[in-house]
């Protein structure tokens, strides 16, 4: 099978072309082979009866779907069953990989962690322009650790893949950590294990922006939120991720107060600095959005029993309905308010300072943000005001 010819495309397209210290990894990396099976539109794809399109989608710059609601693609009973739930593990888009390596600067790094081993494509591109012996990947499923072991070791590489919680102790120091999934927050582990002058790269659940910073000789981190943005699945501790169906309740409940809202319905889901900065004035927050017959619907949901729900038909003003203990809509309106009075809004290219514990603390102009490590039932994160 002559995938060199895939491989060299791709290469040029996610690296800028053979100038780039990138382009020979992507370029001499299969990652066909690291993808046997994938999941797209809820079927399961076998690479060895579709070989076209597998080599197509495996050199595309797409990520592609392994693991859907905690089953494995690889380890399905028929050619093309359906599937179901949410997306648990895929093989990143190449070129985010690479954006994501780059922005870890890691040229003269002796110790390279890469968190979520997923297909295991990372670690062979780091294993291929570093060596084995500078890589350790982790990741808290064991199938995918063990498939990813076998696959590297099939090609030639032979990295550290390791089970482990990226949100518990890491099993060693680190000059880079680079995480291809989106943590809750900056564990308290990552700045232990992260040697002064180390840097980090990472995202977090719900904030769509790339936060980088390195270590100091105090124990925190300096950096920034990248002009950059990307969006990973969340962390998960099982096969699938947990569900609170409690929360659908409350979108329906009778006490509620109603009023107009002063900007049209948004699907927040393509609004990404919008919804990155309302995850961090009110973290936690289920979206829902649909449209029908005209008319768009927006519902809200927090944890802490506060709800929101919008109509409007096009882009009219809507009738907002809101309940619990804060007014979700009222505080999105804030927001857009904010973006419209001052031009953008202040997350991407912020100041960022992380202190031992993982509390992130951001800063651009006037705006002040914080990140805290979450504890289960508190409200950690929020406006930080001067």
């Amino acid at each position: 099978m002559d995938w060199q010819p895939h491989a060299r495309r791709l290469a040029d397209q996610v690296t800028g072309g053979p100038g780039s210290r990138w382009w020979h990894p992507v370029a001499h990396t299969p990652r066909h082979h690291l993808t046997p099976f994938w999941w797209q539109d809820g079927l399961r794809v076998d690479g060895s009866t579709e070989p076209d399109q597998w080599l197509a989608t495996a050199y595309a710059d797409t990520s592609v779907i392994t693991s859907l609601g905690g089953a494995h693609a690889d380890l399905a009973d028929e050619p093309d069953p359906a599937g179901s739930g949410k997306p648990t593990s895929s093989a990143t888009a190449p070129g985010l990989v690479v954006r994501m390596y780059r922005h870890a600067r890691m040229e003269r790094a002796e110790s390279i962690l890469d968190v979520g081993t997923g297909s295991g494509y990372g670690a062979a591109l780091l294993a291929a322009r570093f060596g084995d012996d500078r890589v350790t990947s982790i990741d808290v499923d064991s199938y995918l650790v063990e498939a990813a072991r076998h696959r590297l070791d099939q090609i030639g590489f032979r990295p550290r893949v390791e089970v482990c919680d990226a949100t518990a102790d890491l099993p060693r120091a680190y000059d880079r950590i680079v995480a291809m999934m989106a943590m809750p927050h900056i564990p308290g582990s990552w700045m232990r294990s992260l040697r002064p002058g180390g840097r980090l790269v990472t995202t977090l659940e719900g904030v769509w922006a790339i936060i980088t910073a390195t270590m100091g000789a105090d124990g925190c981190a300096r950096g920034r939120v990248e002009w950059d943005r990307a969006a990973f699945m969340g962390t998960r501790s099982a096969s699938d991720y947990s569900v609170d169906r409690s929360q659908v309740a409350w979108a329906h409940a009778t006490d509620e107060q109603v009023s107009q809202g002063r900007y049209p319905v948004l699907e927040l889901t393509e609004c990404w600095e919008l919804r990155s900065l309302l995850e961090i004035e009110a973290p936690g927050i289920t979206h829902h959005y649909e449209e029908a017959n005209g008319v768009r619907t927006a519902v809200m949901v927090h944890p802490d029993g506060s709800w929101a729900r919008a109509h409007a038909r096009g882009y009219a003003l809507p009738e907002v309905h809101q309940g619990g203990p804060r007014r979700l809509w009222d505080v999105l309106d804030g927001l857009r308010e904010q973006w419209v009075r001052n031009g953008e809004l202040p997350l991407y290219g912020a100041r960022v300072f992380i202190t031992p514990d993982g509390t992130c603390h951001l800063a651009r102009g006037d705006w002040r943000g914080v990140i805290r490590p979450r504890v289960a039932g508190v409200d950690s994160s929020g406006p930080w005001r001067p």
